[in-house]
């Protein structure tokens, strides 16, 4: 029996399968590489490459292969982006979504971990954020996130498919070894766009958004380092073949850093100066959000290994330094 990737070139997902794979676990990989890589596709995983939209594709997938469960990371994940192109958002994330549940009803697989997000939130009228806080998702890529999870909810209704939504804060870092990191094209994330700069990828950061009701001003997020959050997808997939019930769980250090700290702690990780100027808000996105992760401690016994926000960046750092071009190299 193997567990399913869907998503699995990709940056978290392929942390997924490494950690799978060194585990000893079969594994197989649906990515289109829209924005994943094929070098990041791990050689011990079986790979295909389509669209989880695709339901002959995903048929052949299902048909070929014994999949006892599903790690669900296939998805498009831009804020600003979905903004601009909300029904992009709603056709790949909650399409692809319905194709795949459709697929696991009719070949029996009753097991899904699929990533959600803190961006269901919103802007939360308290912090930290839990899990029962209201869901009011201010940008299209919220929006479409928490489609996915009404459609998990009602597929476990009908279908006896039991699922867990892992809803994650702002993720970053590499793996320890500088293999696996992030590479997008185009980059958006925050972490990566700084140490950008400090590779002379970029001219300067900008600083979008310094008047929020925050204490510097600027955004303030929970990060995770991708390590501990590929563990976390392995917890809940383990949760669930143990029998556990559908459930969504919060995935954060519980600790939020604004933006002008999170460069701080770059120029003190690399020694650079990393020059920046202050920029306009961008649509969509909400001042604060910080994860309580009690629940996903407690109940999946999850526990971060590498929750210092330097050592987030000094892994991501060393991916950088490593591979300048990202996975071009």
């Amino acid at each position: 029996m193997a567990i399913l990737i869907t998503g699995g070139a990709g940056y978290i997902g392929s942390e997924t399968v490494a950690s799978l794979v060194d585990e000893g676990i079969e594994t197989v990989i649906v990515d289109n590489l829209s924005t994943g890589h094929a070098s990041a596709v791990n050689p011990a995983a079986t790979f295909y490459q389509g669209d989880v939209r695709d339901r002959a594709f995903m048929d052949r997938v299902f048909t070929n292969e014994s999949i006892e469960a599903v790690i669900h990371f296939a998805s498009d994940s831009i804020v600003a982006d979905s903004m601009k192109d909300p029904l992009k958002y709603f056709d790949n994330n909650d399409g692809g979504m319905i194709t795949l549940l459709e697929t696991m009803r009719d070949y029996d697989v009753k097991r899904l971990v699929f990533s959600s997000t803190a961006a269901v939130y919103g802007q939360p009228d308290h912090l930290p954020i839990t899990e029962d806080t209201v869901k009011n998702p201010t940008n299209a890529y919220g929006q479409s996130k928490y489609i996915m999870e009404q459609f998990a909810k009602w597929a476990d209704s009908a279908y006896g498919i039991h699922f867990v939504a892992l809803r994650y804060f702002n993720v970053g870092g590499a793996s320890t070894n500088g293999l696996i990191g992030e590479d997008h094209r185009p980059e958006t994330h925050l972490i990566p766009i700084i140490l950008q700069v400090a590779n002379g990828e970029r001219d300067v950061f900008k600083m979008f958004g310094t008047d929020y009701p925050t204490a510097d001003g600027t955004n303030v997020r929970d990060y995770v380092h991708v390590v501990d959050l590929a563990h976390a997808h392995i917890l809940a997939m383990k949760y669930l073949l143990n029998g556990g019930t559908s459930d969504a769980f919060n995935i954060g250090s519980s600790t939020g850093f604004s933006n002008r700290q999170i460069l701080a702690a770059a120029r003190k990780v690399t020694g650079l100066t990393i020059p920046a100027e202050d920029a306009p808000r961008r649509p969509g996105d909400p001042a604060e959000l910080v994860a309580d992760s009690t629940k996903a401690r407690k109940v999946l016994d999850w526990h971060p290994q590498f929750d210092d926000i330097e050592a987030i960046i000094g892994d991501a750092w060393r991916f950088a330094q490593k591979h300048p071009n990202g996975y071009a190299d």
